[in-house]
């Protein structure tokens, strides 16, 4: 399948890449999500993965919007079970106040019960005919205290966490590529200019490296203080790749740089 130009349709070859996700896919957001997508669609086209949170109260009418996204091409990925989880460690209250608000559900786990989480979210996926996520993404992108035995147990072919995307391969060590990351999600003055100094310094270091570039909207980015700027950051002529495209490319770009040693 080829890569996505800012129209949807095919790029000027050379163009940057960028990757999109949804966040926080749930029965009360599926909405907002819906107009996210109005607005991606004649961009992006469907190279978009929504993050989907399947331990939520989901109705038989909120699975069929699951499905009907399904099947006009976006991808559904895994996150989490709940998104939420009280704070055990210091370290998670610190990451709490800092960088996720308590939403990352992995930290204050231990690693039999983020793998027992994730193996759920797999189980839920295919007990309601949504078939077998390939992305799974932890919640806040903190993935948390588990190591690569037990993310090889797991179906899960890519994971992407705060610093990128590590592909689970059938050989090897599973390394993280660093890819820059912009999001939207301000709902304070200050956490307004903090992410847009952070969203243009990651896009000169993802034009400067040509790494791709991944945009994370959340549900409500249309109704907050970064609302212009979401949709815009999309019509930057980008090359729009689904998760799967993005990781192949790093994938062959560190082989590349082993055959070149």
């Amino acid at each position: 399948m080829p890569a996505r130009g800012a129209d949807g349709g095919t790029p000027v070859e050379g163009a940057p890449p960028a990757v999109v996700s949804i966040h926080d896919v749930g029965p009360d957001t599926l909405d907002p999500v819906a107009e996210l997508l109005d607005g991606i669609r004649p961009r992006a086209g469907t190279a978009v993965s929504l993050l989907v949170v399947p331990g939520l109260d989901w109705s038989a009418a909120d699975l069929d919007r699951l499905r009907a996204w399904q099947a006009e091409g976006f991808e559904l990925a895994g996150h989490g079970w709940i998104h939420h989880g009280p704070p055990r460690t210091l370290w998670h209250r610190l990451h709490g106040w800092v960088i996720s608000r308590d939403q990352a559900e992995h930290l204050s786990r231990s690693e039999g019960e983020i793998e027992a989480l994730m193996r759920a979210g797999v189980e839920w996926f295919a007990a309601h005919d949504l078939g077998t996520p390939e992305l799974y993404v932890p919640p806040a992108w903190a993935l948390g205290a588990i190591g690569e035995a037990a993310l090889r147990r797991l179906p899960y072919r890519r994971i992407e966490v705060l610093r990128g995307f590590m592909a689970m391969n059938a050989g090897g060590t599973p390394a993280v590529a660093p890819c820059p990351l912009i999001g939207f999600e301000a709902d304070t003055r200050f956490r307004a200019g903090a992410l847009t100094a952070f969203n243009a310094a990651s896009i000169r270091w993802a034009r400067l490296r040509h790494r791709p570039l991944r945009i994370g909207f959340h549900p409500h980015d249309l109704s907050l203080r970064l609302r212009d700027a979401a949709l815009a950051s999309l019509d930057r002529g980008w090359r729009f790749l689904t998760s799967q495209e993005a990781v192949a490319e790093l994938t062959e770009e560190t082989l590349d740089a082993h055959r070149a040693d």
